[in-house]
């Protein structure tokens, strides 16, 4: 067999089992994150890695996804097949040890796969660790075999079951609800968001979803398909498709540099937001990266240089920075690395130093040829960089205002702000509650130890729609910055969030249970994710849950939070029992504030997480920025879902 056949074989030998998984179900955050929402989520990602690794190694073209009636997954490809013949170092099936070995796979074997998805995650294994019931079924050489698992152990040897003129693979898999105890209900946005993101990451690639538990008009199962032929250019023009663009088209590269594949696509448009989303074999790298850097740095260089050139700044006063030549740019930056190193807190950060110049290059030699063939569009930009340059130095000077009132003396705190008494961040708590009355009252029922409360007067300027000098001259604005003690800012980055003299590890938005309500904490959320998205990555930003209903009958008083439970309590009651409808915090008193949405004990505070910051980006420009036929769209296809009170 010659050198080349081997490299091209995919067989037993090819699967490399690097070590056990004794730990995977006592400490399952370790390898997935964490065993909620977004763990249970993280597991379809795991098995559809395998399909896209087949996909990035030429061998796969359809991968089928179905959310199951009983809320298991099945993941469906047209690849080879993981191999099915006896492991030697093992001495079992090869499909039994990718199912049963954690790191277990062929992505390991340079030979089988140049780049992957998966090196990032922990495996199909993991996957089946964490599941009541796994069936895994290979169609390979003309044949179909199969193997069952429970709780990640073998339910038997792999069988053959028949022939075919099918090849893939298929695995079905139930979420094990002793680890995950929150929830084991699949979101069908959320894996859509996810699904719809890899098809652009992946051109060529058709993804179906198809959710068995919904039915639409026509009774048939809810399902999508996504497909991208032109890639990141489709990409960018969807998650660009709520705001108004500068620039007549995309501009995108695809090539190799240095031997690394690099795809960038981006574009201008009006708003005032830097929106730049990079990924790593198809991995978000949240953190960003030497990647992202590099294409910083060739995107400043190239259009400083042609802004040079062309004169446009000669009568500009003061330097420009990179960030003014960021504001209104959307892009998207992808790159292939055969071997990432990942760093940062959530390991979502590049850290290989040859992608950088990689990156650069490419982007320095696609910015050239566009500015060069498109003049018109080229002046736009600049003068779209001297605007930025502008706005941010009367930025800087509301800015360096804000600073100067956050400080930790008591005297530089907002004068509406009731503060606790603890000083340990980690125990302390701030409620940014909507408006003065309902302060009042959440001051009073209140623990005055470890809880502080900040009234915000009316709805908060929505940033999405205002300049950056406007949004740190907004007075409710300045008192959040004063009060939770971060400052933004430094001299290599502008917008660069200090958490170092945070003051609260608990920021709780506790609005009224009504559309006002829902609105303004819509605002607070924009502002959140806009300046501070930091702090809900690590978790600091939560939703406080006031009852909609206190039910009496007699002696007898429970709470509601929803219809649904308000009937099960007047069921429970007998009936004919009074129902108090709260249409705002003020209409409870102290007590009743603190039992039901303040106390620790008994409270729920909704977490705020991302789980795709790139649908979040898409969602919030939609909702809170200028065009108003996305916003249209949207409410009209969620309107029937919408509680409106009267």
């Amino acid at each position: 067999m010659s050198d080349i056949e081997k490299k091209q074989q995919y067989s037993a030998d090819s699967i490399q089992a690097l070590e056990g998984m004794e730990h995977v179900r006592m400490r399952p955050s370790m390898y997935i994150g964490d065993v909620g929402v977004r763990g249970l989520h993280h597991l379809v990602y795991e098995v559809i890695d395998n399909s896209i690794d087949e996909a990035l190694a030429g061998h796969c073209n359809n991968i089928d996804v179905y959310i199951n009636e009983d809320n298991s997954i099945t993941v469906r490809d047209d690849g080879r097949g993981i191999p099915v013949d006896m492991h030697k170092k093992e001495g079992v099936s090869a499909l039994e040890v990718v199912m049963t070995k954690i790191g277990a796979g062929g992505k390991f074997d340079k030979d089988s796969y140049k780049v992957s998805g998966g090196l990032h995650g922990v495996g199909v294994s993991c996957v089946n660790a964490l599941s009541d019931h796994l069936k895994a079924t290979v169609f390979r050489n003309g044949q179909i075999y199969e193997q069952e698992y429970e709780k990640g152990k073998a339910s038997y040897p792999v069988k053959l079951i028949g022939d075919t003129e099918k090849r893939g693979t298929e695995v079905t898999f139930t979420p094990d609800k002793s680890i995950f105890q929150q929830t084991t209900e699949y979101n069908y946005d959320t894996l859509a968001a996810r699904l719809r993101e890899l098809s652009y990451l992946n051109k060529g690639i058709t993804i179906h979803l198809t959710d068995k538990r919904h039915q639409d008009d026509e009774g048939n199962d809810v399902k999508e398909t996504f497909h991208s032929t032109e890639g990141l250019s489709e990409f960018v023009g969807y998650l660009d498709s709520t705001r108004e663009q500068l620039t007549a088209g995309v501009i995108s590269m695809e090539g190799e540099k240095n031997g690394i594949p690099v795809e960038v696509a981006m574009v201008y448009n009006t708003s005032y937001a830097e929106n730049l989303h990079s990924y790593v074999n198809n991995i978000n790298t949240h953190e960003g990266g030497t990647h992202l850097s590099g294409f910083r740095r060739g995107l400043t260089g190239t259009l400083k240089k042609y802004a040079d050139n062309s004169g446009l700044l000669k009568n500009l006063k003061f330097d420009i920075a990179g960030d003014d030549f960021r504001e209104g740019l959307t892009a998207i930056i992808s790159v292939k690395v055969a071997e990432p190193q990942f760093e940062g807190q959530t390991k979502t950060k590049l850290g290989n130093r040859e992608v950088s110049a990689a990156v650069s290059q490419a982007v320095s030699e696609m910015l050239t040829d566009y500015l060069e063939e498109n003049p018109n569009d080229a002046k736009t930009i600049i003068q779209k960089v001297i605007l930025a340059a502008q706005a941010r130095h009367a930025a800087r000077k509301a800015r360096e205002m804000v600073q100067r009132k956050t400080v930790m003396s008591i005297g530089g705190l907002p004068g509406k702000l009731s503060d606790c008494s603890e000083t340990d961040p980690e125990q302390c708590e701030i409620f940014l509650v909507e408006g003065d009355s309902a302060g009042g009252t959440a001051k009073q029922g209140r623990d005055r130890n470890f809880q502080a409360i900040l009234p915000l007067r009316g709805k908060i300027l929505n940033v999405e729609k205002a300049m950056v000098h406007k949004v740190f001259e907004n007075e409710e604005i300045k008192n959040m910055f004063t009060a939770l003690g971060v400052t933004i800012g430094t001299e290599e980055d502008s917008k660069a969030l200090n958490l170092s003299k945070l003051r609260y590890h608990k920021v709780v938005i506790m609005c009224d249970a009504d559309v006002d309500g829902s609105h303004i904490a819509t605002l607070i959320l924009t502002f959140f994710f806009r300046f501070m998205r930091e702090m809900v990555e690590q978790g600091y930003v939560y939703i406080a849950t006031p009852p909609l209903y206190l039910v009496k009958k007699g002696q007898k008083r429970e709470y509601a939070w929803d219809d649904d439970q308000r009937d099960l309590i007047v069921q429970k009651m007998g009936g004919s029992a009074t129902i108090q409808r709260y249409k705002g915090l003020g209409e409870m008193n102290a007590e009743q504030l603190w039992d039901t949405t303040m106390n620790p004990e008994f409270r729920t505070l909704r977490q705020v997480v991302i789980d795709n910051d790139v649908e979040a980006d898409r969602v919030f420009s939609m909702l809170m920025g200028d065009e108003v036929p996305p916003r249209r769209d949207f409410i009209e296809r969620n309107s029937k879902y919408a509680n409106i009170d009267a």
